[in-house]
């Protein structure tokens, strides 16, 4: 039987807002939609979300997880949303022993729930709620090249039909978000996306040029002022370590009013 590996890194919006009709997610909900409609549905989804972090890499492993609001400040309503996926036991046991074939300390967590970096872009692009799910977490260090190789090691699953998610954002500036629109933030927006776009996928670059970049990634331009902290991004460096090739399609978007970016790879 072919197994289908798909990994995309996603810009997963302002907290709940995405699922409660925000017209400054109104792109990012149809292009996730879209993409859901575009690739192979998996049979499980593991998702790294930039709300996790724990000094050992930590896999959810509990068979019906609950969710974590892990936002404030929201209308009533965003606190009562449902996403009733199953978790995946055996999943996040043979992810577990994956990493620690590649050395890579780990540990299970039955109790922890889904976090918002999970439910709500699975609820726009499976919204039926019906494909096993597990979370593994960054690592609290922030360190890019454990990440990279925290997606090496993931690369050897052996998991029919995965799809493996990076929940980010690839533009994290909150102040930028609520600062008046000015030139200087755009150009700084766009300059940075120009480069991780090229970065991701352009063909002519060598992997470990690709590698490189990403492993540097905080001398690309405005790089600090689009991430001031990294944890929006370092799930697309465990997309990258998995499939250590160009990005197979982009989609550039507008969230909140700020440039974006997603990317897909298939194996």
């Amino acid at each position: 039987m072919t197994q289908t590996r798909q990994y995309l890194y996603l810009s997963h919006g302002g907290g709940p807002m995405p699922l409660l009709g925000d017209e400054g997610h109104q792109e990012m909900v149809d292009t996730l939609r879209a993409i859901a409609q575009s690739i192979p549905k998996p049979d499980a989804i593991l998702v790294v979300s930039a709300h996790w972090e724990e000094k050992v890499v930590t896999i959810t492993s509990g068979a019906n997880p609950a969710l974590i609001y892990d936002y404030y400040g929201f209308p009533e309503e965003s606190y009562s949303i449902t996403y009733p996926a199953p978790g995946n036991p055996a999943l996040a046991k043979q992810v577990q022993e994956k990493l620690s074939q590649f050395g890579i300390e780990s540990k299970l967590d039955e109790k922890r729930g889904y976090d918002h970096g999970l439910f709500v872009p699975l609820k726009v692009m499976y919204p039926d709620a019906d494909i096993p799910c597990i979370q593994v977490s960054q690592l609290s260090n922030l360190d890019v090249v454990s990440h990279l190789d925290l997606g090496a090691a993931l690369r050897e699953l052996d998991c029919e039909n995965l799809l493996v998610i990076g929940s980010g954002f690839s533009f994290h500036n909150m102040r930028a978000f609520f600062a008046p629109d000015m030139p200087e933030i755009r150009e700084a927006n766009q300059a940075f996306e120009n480069w991780l776009i090229d970065t991701c996928t352009n063909p002519e670059l060598s992997e470990a040029d690709r590698t490189q970049r990403l492993v540097e990634w905080a001398k690309a331009p405005a790089a600090r002022f689009c991430q001031p902290r990294e944890e929006h991004l370092l799930p697309l460096h465990v997309c990258y370590g998995m499939a250590q090739k160009p990005a197979d399609r982009f989609y550039e978007l507008t969230i909140l009013g700020k440039k974006a970016s997603m990317y897909y790879w298939q194996d």
